[in-house]
């Protein structure tokens, strides 16, 4: 069976429209995947910073890849396909999800590093990035979220890269549940493909 990570950043839970985007993508994903589910809001994720940072490089410096400490880079590494749902904050994403990133980004587990720079080494075929936003970004400079998990699911490895984004929900109050349905049904259809 094929492993597929739901990272889970949906702030407002049930209330969250980027979740019922998350939703609709996994109910129409292949059962060929096995999904496991990381809740980020459940899991006490820490900067790296202070003590904490140290004690992570030491770990490295020794070797020990193995240690609990990496196991959310492990995992992310592991898995066929991750899919990432987190609603657009301040231009990108919740702070909780770039701590995650922080403990993800490992040499040795999720990337390597030789003479001629980085590569990645995840496993994984296809990236997948769900989000909701209150205004129109796409193809402007001010969203950075899409672009940021493009270039990581790159410097990752990954083949694939997708993003599915429900826009304008703000912007036209009126027209917010079909925008919604309508990101939905990418979603669906982008579950089904991959």
């Amino acid at each position: 069976m094929k492993k597929a990570l739901f990272v889970d950043c949906c702030i407002r839970r049930e209330e969250s429209r980027t979740k019922r985007l998350a939703d609709s993508f996994l109910a129409r994903l292949s059962p060929d995947y096995g999904v496991q589910r990381l809740t980020l809001m459940e899991e006490g994720l820490q900067p790296l910073m202070g003590d904490f940072f140290a004690a992570r490089q030491s770990l490295l410096a020794a070797g020990k890849l193995e240690h609990p400490r990496f196991r959310y880079a492990r995992q992310f590494a592991d898995a066929d396909l991750v899919v990432i749902a987190a609603p657009f904050w301040d231009l990108s994403f919740p702070a909780l999800l770039k701590i995650y990133i922080e403990n993800i980004t490992v040499e040795g587990i999720t990337f390597g590093c030789n003479e001629n720079g980085c590569y990645g080494i995840c496993k994984g075929q296809n990236l997948v990035f769900l989000t909701a936003r209150g205004g129109i970004y796409t193809g402007t400079t001010l969203e950075q979220g899409s672009r940021q998990w493009e270039a990581l699911s790159r410097f990752f490895g990954f083949k694939g890269y997708h993003c599915i984004a429900a826009e304008g929900l703000d912007i036209a109050p009126e027209k917010a549940e079909e925008i919604l349905a309508e990101a939905e049904e990418k979603a669906a259809a982008l579950a089904e493909k991959l």
